[in-house]
């Protein structure tokens, strides 16, 4: 079904997508999201869930080599057949949209790391980070809403994740509390809370509730965790900052704002996925060269939803 755009978030967006791409932009918004899975390689390889897939009649594509975890299926499925498959039911793969899994690759966490993952819930880059740990090392896993806690705690226990300690508290004062236990981490990923325009294609109604002061008053909370961050991230540790919108509010100017009052310095990321660099300038602001080394990743590039991601290191 066609996109009808409100004429003010419209003029927003065609500011940010070049105008000779905004048809095409458009047109993927409006098409359903593929069906993608991530293989749990806590509980099966690789070639052998794509085997167990495709006796039963699926097609799958494994388009990235160095990632074969990512598989797509091309095939024609039932209705809610990806959900209540036995290998979804035992945790053997997670439905997860492809955009989403590049924050986790940029951040890389290792075995043995001691990571933090602010925002945590529902789970799907907790999950993918636990595989990515083997299990081994520690994921602090927090958020602050007790049902989206339920739906993370159901995907760990699915996924067989146990490496993750959830908890249930306010970001800032998360940070704050564990700052003032001395306690801090190499790896931290922060997933932020945000207007959610990437997310067009599976939530219709999201751009019906575009408003650019929401978007700045999501900016300021957006870095005021990044700051408690910060402040938690060991010498040389790396935080990965990611959103799933195209607003520079929420994206370009909160990396900006790191940049200008914290020694961290932005780093180049490898994705397997066609990126975008960050916007060199928005409405009366100029941004700095670093900028660049953000990612943004939109529809009509890869035939996924929108998301931005950025690798900050402390100094």
């Amino acid at each position: 079904m066609p996109i009808e755009l409100k004429p003010r978030f419209e003029e927003y967006i065609k500011k940010i997508i070049p105008e000779n791409e905004f048809s095409e932009f458009l047109k993927y918004c409006e098409k359903p999201t593929r069906k993608i899975i991530r293989c749990n390689t806590l509980k099966i390889s690789p070639d052998e869930l794509k085997s167990r897939l495709e006796k039963k009649g699926w097609e799958i594509s494994q388009p990235y080599t160095d990632y074969p975890e990512i598989m797509i299926i091309e095939s024609q499925l039932q209705p809610g057949e990806l959900g209540k498959s036995i290998e979804h039911q035992t945790g053997l793969y997670y439905v997860q949209e492809l955009s989403s899994m590049m924050s986790p690759i940029a951040l890389l966490p290792e075995n043995n790391d001691y990571v933090l993952d602010l925002c945590a819930a529902p789970g799907s880059k907790t999950t993918q980070m636990s595989a990515m740990m083997e299990n081994s090392g520690l994921l602090i896993a927090n958020d602050v809403k007790i049902d989206r806690l339920r739906a993370l705690v159901s995907n760990l226990e699915r996924q067989g994740c146990t490496n993750v300690i959830t908890t249930r508290m306010d970001g800032v004062q998360f940070c704050i509390r564990l700052e003032e236990k001395k306690l801090s981490f190499s790896k931290i990923l922060l997933d932020a809370p945000c207007s959610g325009q990437g997310v067009i294609r599976s939530d219709s109604k999201v751009w019906n509730m575009f408003n650019e002061n929401m978007n700045k008053g999501l900016s300021l909370m957006q870095k005021k965790l990044l700051a408690s961050c910060i402040s938690i991230l060991k010498p040389k540790g790396v935080l990965v900052y990611s959103t799933c919108t195209f607003s520079p509010e929420e994206n370009e100017e909160v990396i900006q704002f790191a940049l200008d009052n914290f020694p961290v310095e932005l780093e180049e990321i490898k994705l397997p996925l066609k990126t975008r660099q960050g916007l060199s300038a928005w409405k009366n602001k100029s941004f700095s060269e670093q900028i660049k080394l953000c990612h943004r990743i939109y529809p009509h590039d890869n035939d996924t939803e929108g998301f931005f991601v950025a690798r900050l290191r402390l100094k």
